[in-house]
């Protein structure tokens, strides 16, 4: 994967980690690993969000 490929693919880890948090969404282990395993090495990414009402 290219860099730019790479930056994108994080994002969208980054943005689905986001959604979770902000539906109070959980994840199991596996999903845990997985996200983990899909971000290593990547860029950092700073997200914000608010708890849905």
């Amino acid at each position: 994967m290219n860099a730019a490929g790479r930056r994108a693919h994080c994002r969208y880890i980054a943005e689905r980690i986001t959604a979770k948090l902000r539906w109070s969404l959980t994840a199991d282990e596996t999903e845990v690993v997985a996200l983990r395993d899909a971000v290593d090495g990547g860029p950092d990414q700073r997200m914000t969000w608010e708890l849905a009402a």
